[in-house]
């Protein structure tokens, strides 16, 4: 194994990092922070050893394949988080609230430990949307280029490369990047512009476009977007949102190359879009139906709120508009759904993926015909194409790992003397990487900073874990990849 290969680009990582570091600096230096240093002093920490890392493998790395890439996914997903907790350090925060903070942010989980957001340093706040941000699209890079060449979790549906990648993973990684990166900044800005026509601040409309197109969800007040409710704010949140959800690869032919129709014949999309507008319909029918005294003003208002937050949820940006864990028993069970299932494969988003979701059900019909007419072959189609036995059975073992981590946290949280609503929920939140649970511990209108320092730990574990889709975490336990 090159792992001179993987020391270099991890170094590099750290370095870009810290660089990431000086916007926050210089917003603290410039608003007269009395510790303004903070980031200074992090950023020099962070670039030092990143390049202390570079040199010490001697410079550019030699070609690499499926094993370094195996190793560098994990890796980097593991180092980053501790870099990015200098500067919450420096704040004064525990290393244990820091771990969190910054795990959440780089998994665009979006959970957080913060409390008085309203009245922390301008500097902080930048910092967690520029984590989020940089998390977003190292998501978005992992799941086009990585995940389909390790084969993991079915992704090797969307190989865009048949031929042997060895060797060619980086030359890869840079033209995806380029691409990726183009269309991530163009979105990501034209959200910043927008919020800010909605009546956002400067600093908010950029904190958030950040945290929108990362489906992060870290907001700049306590009172998370219910904060912008007067404005239009939430529309552009809604559309940008769902956009966050879609394959970037479709939205890089769409907006560089004008290729339209393959976001519209592809069926992550459409099942995407059926299922968000669906659960918002189902919420809205059912308070209109049974809830008295109402909980919203008429029938669009409830119409709106609900898309909002539901569509923040299956993305898990994990933005809140209303406690929507008080609407009800029948609103609140949509919601756990909502947080397992997810956007499309190639998105910001998390969860399942709606790629996932559709080949299991057509693969339980296919299961369920063959009983009935044994003789009888029954093949699993998605998007026109016969579903390989080796995708069918990636696609399997990945919904098995992610409801067996789900099933684990969930025990080990209650076993820190967590209730059984703030257990599952806190397990949902984090294995989907969404960021606010149910109930009022953690909760819409609630945080994590309460909770043990053990289930702190229990969580943002399960978050790492959650993003780095399983699979790539189990394969680097075994002994016959170290064998080779």
């Amino acid at each position: 194994m090159q792992l001179r290969a993987v020391i270099f680009a991890i170094g590099l990582m750290v370095a870009l990092l810290g660089a990431a570091m000086i916007p926050s600096a210089l917003l603290d230096i410039a608003d007269g922070t009395e510790q303004w240093h903070v980031f200074l002093i992090s950023a020099a920490i962070s670039i030092l050893i990143g390049a202390g890392l570079a040199v010490l493998v001697g410079g550019a790395p030699p070609s690499t394949g499926a094993r370094e890439a195996f190793l560098l996914t994990v890796m980097i997903w593991i180092v980053l988080p501790v870099i990015a907790t200098i500067p919450f350090l420096n704040y004064g925060m525990s290393f244990t609230d820091a771990m969190f903070e910054s795990v959440s942010g780089l998994t665009t989980t979006g959970a957080t430990v913060m409390t008085g957001l309203d009245s922390t340093s301008r500097g902080i706040l930048l910092w967690r949307a520029i984590l989020q941000w940089i998390g977003g699209i190292g998501i978005i890079v992992t799941a086009i280029a990585i995940l389909p060449m390790l084969r993991v979790g079915g992704m090797q549906l969307f190989q865009i490369e048949s031929s042997d990648m060895s060797g060619k993973f980086l030359p890869r990684i840079t033209e995806i990047t380029a691409q990726t990166g183009i269309v991530y900044l163009i979105i990501s800005a034209v959200c910043a512009i927008t919020y800010a026509a909605c009546g956002m601040s400067a600093f908010d409309a950029i904190a958030h476009s950040m945290t929108t197109m990362s489906a992060g969800g870290y907001s700049t007040h306590d009172t998370s977007f219910a904060y912008f409710n007067d404005t239009p704010a939430a529309y552009a949140a809604t559309f940008f949102m769902f956009i966050a959800g879609l394959p970037f690869s479709l939205l890089a032919l769409l907006i560089l190359h004008g290729r339209w129709r393959p976001m519209i014949t592809d069926p992550q999309p459409r099942l995407y879009a059926c299922l968000a507008l669906g659960f918002a319909l189902v919420i809205v029918v059912w308070h209109e139906a049974v809830v008295d005294p109402p909980i919203f003003d008429h029938v669009f208002h409830g119409f709106r709120q609900a898309l909002f937050n539901i569509i923040s949820i299956m993305t898990g940006t994990g933005y809140a508009s209303a406690p929507y864990d008080t609407w009800g028993e029948p609103a609140v069970i949509i919601f756990l759904i909502a947080t397992f299932l997810g956007g499309c494969a190639g998105s910001a988003a998390c969860g399942i993926k709606m790629f996932r979701l559709e080949i299991s059900f057509k693969a339980v019909l296919a299961y369920a015909s063959q009983i009935v007419r044994p003789n009888r072959v029954v093949r699993v189609r998605y998007a026109g194409r016969v579903v390989s036995s080796d995708t069918l059975q990636s696609v399997m073992v990945f919904v098995f790992l992610y409801l067996a981590t789900f099933v684990i946290a969930t025990i080990l949280l209650s076993m820190t003397g967590l209730d059984l609503l703030t257990s599952i929920s806190a397990a949902a939140t984090s294995v989907s990487n969404v960021g606010p649970g149910l109930g009022p511990v953690v909760g819409p209108s609630g945080t994590f900073q309460d909770i043990p320092v053990v289930a702190k730990w229990i969580c943002f574990i399960t978050m790492l874990m959650g993003r780095l889709e399983f699979v790539a975490v189990f394969t680097l336990m075994t002994a016959r990849f170290w064998k080779g």
